[in-house]
């Protein structure tokens, strides 16, 4: 009996020991939250949502597709003038390989691309045109926070010996009409060709915001956009819930936050797409623990009663 009761006993403090040795939980994923949960491959789940006034695109459901016209160039479009509501505007994604090279907009349209990854060199119509020299257009190493407009049938190459990622956007020029060109006058100027780098530009003031803000074109009346760069800190947000009649195409560089479109509500973060049309109700709140910046399109300088714009 005494030999028995003990190799009970050395059994159960083996048990005891096995049961007290690590291993992979399959309970795991219940503590997913305290790493960050990940949902880019869970099967069939998207954060995008595309609707009659807005539309939310997020990184696992990019479509990548050659682009017309350009070497070693892949793309993926966020708006088109195909969606419901009429967008005016193109705005997509550019992964440039080494040794890729742009082609041209449609006859007509003005180019602003964004460098968010990478490194391009970018040529315009001087250079193009009379071979070089002293005065010709080159811009070499544009890096993360460069960006480029190029005018309406401003002949231009984009270059990439590295590869490199770029924000597109793309629209046909509106010129000044009615009030706008009477204010501007006989002779009006038209667009330039400009390159610039975000931080260089000084914040804008925005009496009754917290944000900050960064105008990356100028403000003067030929232009019919501007690209908007803008910071919060978390814990801030937009005053003013907004209405109005300026469509917009936004992507998310920085940070995470809240965005109410309409009246749906949505969690996004870096990365994220949103494209808002004429008259959708639009706020952002900024969380987590560093800031938000996002850049924005906000067409601007023309009567919205004209065809060509909304």
């Amino acid at each position: 009996m005494i030999l028995l009761l003990a190799i009970l006993a050395l059994l159960c403090t083996d048990a005891v020991t096995a049961a007290k040795i690590p291993g992979p939980s399959p309970y795991a994923a219940v503590d997913a939250r305290n790493a960050g949960a990940e949902f880019d491959n869970l099967p069939g789940f998207t954060r995008s949502r595309y609707a009659r006034d807005h539309a939310l695109i997020t990184p696992e459901s990019r479509v990548y597709t050659g682009l017309f016209g350009w070497r070693e160039t892949n793309a993926a479009w966020f708006v088109t003038p195909a969606m419901a509501g009429g967008p005016t505007f193109s705005m997509y994604q550019a992964l440039m390989r080494p040794g890729a090279s742009s082609g041209m907009p449609l006859p007509g349209t003005w180019r602003f691309v964004f460098v968010m990854d990478g490194k391009i060199s970018v040529q315009d119509d001087l250079e193009l045109t009379d071979g070089g020299g002293a005065a010709s257009g080159r811009y070499n190493d544009l890096t993360h926070g460069h960006f480029a407009y190029f005018p309406a049938d401003h002949r231009h190459k984009i270059t990439s010996s590295e590869g490199a990622s770029l924000l597109i956007y793309e629209k046909k020029y509106v010129p000044p009409t009615g009030g706008v060109a009477e204010a501007i006058g006989p002779n009006p100027p038209t667009p330039r060709f400009l390159v610039g780098y975000t931080d260089d530009l000084p914040n804008i003031e925005t009496p009754g915001e917290v944000f900050g803000l960064k105008k990356l074109l100028p403000q003067s009346l030929e232009w019919d956009v501007n690209f908007h760069v803008m910071d919060f800190n978390p814990g801030e947000h937009l005053y003013v819930k907004e209405i109005h009649y300026n469509q917009h195409g936004l992507m998310l560089l920085e940070g995470k936050g809240v965005y109410r479109l309409g009246d749906d509500w949505y969690s996004v973060q870096a990365g994220d797409v949103i494209w808002m049309a004429p008259y959708v109700t639009q706020w952002y709140a900024a969380l987590g623990y560093k800031r938000s910046r996002y850049i924005i399109l906000k067409d601007t300088n023309r009567d919205p009663i004209n065809t060509n714009t909304p």
